[in-house]
């Protein structure tokens, strides 16, 4: 294979610029190679992909070849925060053309099941999804999706900031299951990248008072700079967790109405359980571990609620307009780039799974 400025001005035969993608072919190997595309149906579109940011599921399927219950057991296409141009569409799309730029909502649901029709699609048992085996991804020249799947961006809004609607959305939905508003006080565990999305979203929904933990004091930082109140440095061991309900709720300095579990291990979903005011309710989004003990009955004694969410649904569109209004800023959280080459893709996964000072990684095609 040659090196990465020559793969992506590869030819076949005719002269025409072959499609190329980035192939997970095993634990901590990616190769960019040629990749087919489907043929566009009557309500597809062909896109041009010009930004995908890295996500932790990508990451996992990078180390592991598995995140959760999704196992890697073939080769794949990685990747699935992405924008780009449309470059070509279906003879019955009607809302694009070739040149709009588009976020690209990255699952494709049956629209059949129950779920589907009662608007809860994220949950659909048939979902195909970009980058979750054994559906190919969007780490690529070009990729081929529905239209309706795929959102004209404002013009105040980049192509960057188009692909951070992905991970955005997660925040989004949190807040939505959570209710969050005006008037709700809200703690969130973790200051990863999803966890500093769910600050930006919670914001934006309102939450007057923001209170963030981590083991990692300059993740903390980065959480304080975003707009969170109060920081609390917490650890990894089970036995503190007791004085640091404690320390967040005092830092709260009034009941916690909503806590998100952005990590999902024992210890924060006790934490999360315990710190909640009566009557509250704790979301968890991380989903570390399939499977947790955890203080659940002490819990429903005082009536609090647990969520859970899985992936999003319907949250492009309040995303974009975050985005286009200033209400939510996502710049901050793009801390590495890198272009669509061998070399580059590499470095990037390995920024992307060392963690520290990396929030998001984001590629420009």
């Amino acid at each position: 294979m040659a090196n990465g400025a020559e793969i992506m001005v590869q030819k076949k035969d005719g002269g025409e610029e072959e499609n190329m993608a980035a192939w997970l072919l095993g634990v901590q190997t990616l190769r960019i190679q040629p990749y087919q595309l489907p043929p566009l149906g009557p309500h597809d579109v062909k896109v041009s992909i010009k930004a995908l940011g890295i996500c932790g599921s990508d990451v996992h399927h990078f180390k592991t070849m598995r995140c959760a219950n999704f196992i890697v057991k073939k080769p794949m296409v990685i990747g699935h925060e992405c924008a780009g141009i449309i470059e070509a569409i279906g003879s019955e799309v009607k809302n694009l053309a070739p040149g709009d730029r588009v976020a690209l909502e990255p699952g494709i649901s049956c629209s059949r099941c129950n779920l589907c029709k009662n608007g809860r699609y994220n949950l659909c048992r048939e979902m195909r999804f970009f980058g979750s085996p054994p559906t190919n991804g969007s780490l690529a020249n070009k990729v081929v999706h529905p239209a309706s799947l795929c959102y004209k961006l404002p013009e105040n809004v980049s192509l960057e900031e188009g692909a951070m609607c992905e991970p955005l959305s997660v925040g989004v939905h949190a807040c939505r299951r959570a209710q969050v508003g005006p008037e709700t006080t809200v703690l969130i565990l973790g200051a990863g990248p999803i966890g500093l999305i769910t600050l930006l979203a919670a914001r934006a929904f309102g939450a007057p008072r923001v209170v963030m933990t981590d083991v990692d004091e300059s993740r903390l930082a980065i959480a304080k700079s975003l707009g969170a109140d109060e920081l609390i440095q917490v650890s990894t061991e089970m036995k503190d967790a007791s004085e640091e309900v404690v320390k967040v709720q005092t830092a709260m300095s009034s009941g916690i109405d909503v806590t998100f579990d952005c990590v999902g291990y024992n210890k924060t979903m006790a934490t999360a359980l315990n710190a909640t005011r009566s009557g509250g309710k704790v979301c968890l989004i991380g989903l570390a571990l399939s499977e947790m003990t955890i203080p659940l009955t002490p819990a429903a004694a005082r009536e609090v609620d647990v969520i859970g969410i899985f992936r999003y649904r319907n949250t492009w569109p309040l995303c974009l307009d975050f985005l286009k209004t200033g209400k939510i800023d996502v710049k901050p959280l793009i801390t590495h780039r890198f272009k669509f080459t061998q070399e580059d893709v590499d470095a990037a996964f390995e920024t992307s799974a060392r963690g520290g000072n990396a929030i998001k990684c984001m590629f420009n095609l």
